[in-house]
């Protein structure tokens, strides 16, 4: 652990530590106390209550009294489950212990990850059919996007059987978690049944798993190495040109796609989800609208690029404007500024004597954009000013009285356009 340490924390660094009372998380916060002092550090604790066993006042306490009695100061932190989450109570609490620690204020938030955890999220990620990314499981030092503190495991090197003989040489005292021996959970499952007659039959096992993730994660380093140098040539802002994506082999194609997703702070899609996604963008028609959804964003292809966007808020009733400065639209997903000026814009008084509504296409549109000239189609429109097809169906609009006046990205009705010196109300996107 002192390793740990000296390699990624400088002396005086801010270190919460994450302390459930679990015997892997009280004797790291022993090892610490012991070197608070020499390394200057400044240790501080934080509980999170998950609130889904009986105990779970018992443990808040125990943890309290324990950083007391050392000085430590605490913060304990109540979790919201819901203990029908579609996704699962493990997944639920490790998405809420994640939300609490992403605003935890320190240097480094430290967890009790040891060698078997190390080893059993290998595994778990294996029956998952996981890439090299996932088999690396977890890195000692991660900076997760959003959190203010890195995340640091110092104890991935230290076998579970190790640190409960250092709790018993230490006389420490730590609590039990009763739903750690319950296996309809798969982790514990892995843990209470399968590691041990893992141990038995191949002595050392959970060193070697845990081994085995570290030359994966060393695979995965290579891997994205690899992807950014093909990146520099096909990645350009927001755009992935599907040009260069298609000159690579399968193999490279599938690599950069997925530095692409992650590139926007979106998870890796599984490899079926990955594979279809590089079909589409390469193999569908040149006219062809293509979008492939990946979880809460959506790829899709246009003019030869492929762009990652979030996917589209639902459909909402338009929204009614009654004089505000601005005006939140839900279909859109944006606010609308109604800027009061002169001379640009859509007549003032038009607006005040009608109804003014803002929202989204609903399909048949059309606005006369010059004097004299034609109606023409809002789909044409859009087309003609290269509005990207995610953009389309979600770009706001305003009616007074029905009337399609104006149009985000594309401009106001010219029958409604204030004169030179006439006031006027311009919209626009805030």
């Amino acid at each position: 652990m002192a390793d740990s340490l000296v390699r990624h924390v400088r002396p005086g660094a801010q270190l919460a530590l994450a302390l459930s009372g679990g015997v892997d998380s009280v004797a790291l916060l022993h090892a610490l106390l012991s070197l608070r002092h020499p390394h200057s550090l400044d240790l501080r604790a934080v509980h999170v209550h998950h609130g889904l066993s009986p105990h779970a006042d018992h443990w808040a306490a125990f943890c309290a009294r324990l950083c007391a009695a050392h000085g430590v100061e605490l913060a304990v932190c109540h979790a919201q489950i819901a203990r029908d989450d579609p996704a699962g109570i493990e997944a639920a609490a490790r998405r809420e212990r994640h939300r609490i620690f992403a605003a935890v204020e320190a240097d480094f938030l430290l967890t009790a990850h040891q060698q078997d955890d190390q080893a059993e999220t290998l595994l778990l990620q294996l029956l998952r059919g996981s890439g090299p990314k996932g088999l690396a499981a977890m890195p000692e030092l991660r900076r997760r996007p959003g959190w203010r503190a890195a995340h640091l495991r110092p104890l991935l090197g230290v076998a579970r059987s190790a640190l409960l003989a250092y709790a018993r040489d230490q006389a420490l005292a730590w609590v039990e978690d009763d739903s750690n021996v319950d296996t309809r959970y798969r982790r514990n499952a892995l843990r209470r049944e399968v590691m041990p007659r893992l141990a038995d039959h191949f002595p050392g096992s959970g060193a070697t798993l845990a081994r085995a993730a570290a030359l994966q994660a060393e695979a995965a380093e290579l891997l994205d190495d690899l992807a950014r140098l093909d990146a520099a040539a096909a990645i350009d802002g927001d755009r992935l040109d599907c040009a260069a994506l298609a000159a690579l082999s399968g193999a490279r194609a599938r690599n950069l796609l997925r530095h692409f997703i992650e590139l926007h702070g979106q998870p890796p899609p599984n490899a079926r989800t990955l594979g279809e996604a590089l079909h589409q963008l390469l193999d569908a028609r040149h006219d062809a609208r293509v979008c492939v959804r990946l979880g809460s964003s959506e790829i899709w292809r246009f003019r030869g690029g492929a762009h990652l966007v979030p996917v589209a808020p639902e459909l909402a009733p338009p929204v009614r404007w009654e004089g505000e400065s601005i005006l939140q639209v839900p279909s859109a997903g944006v606010a609308v500024a109604m800027e009061a000026v002169t001379g640009a814009g859509l007549r003032r008084s038009e607006l005040e004597r009608g109804e003014v509504s803002l929202g989204v296409r609903q399909g048949g549109e059309r606005l006369r954009l010059h004097p004299g000239g034609p109606h023409r189609s809002l789909k044409k429109l859009l087309q003609e000013h290269a509005v990207p097809p995610w953009q389309r169906d979600r770009l706001p609009l305003l009616w007074c009285d029905g009337r399609l006046l104006w149009a985000a990205e594309i401009g106001v009705d010219a029958d409604a356009r204030a004169a030179a010196d006439e006031p006027g109300i311009l919209p626009r996107v805030a």
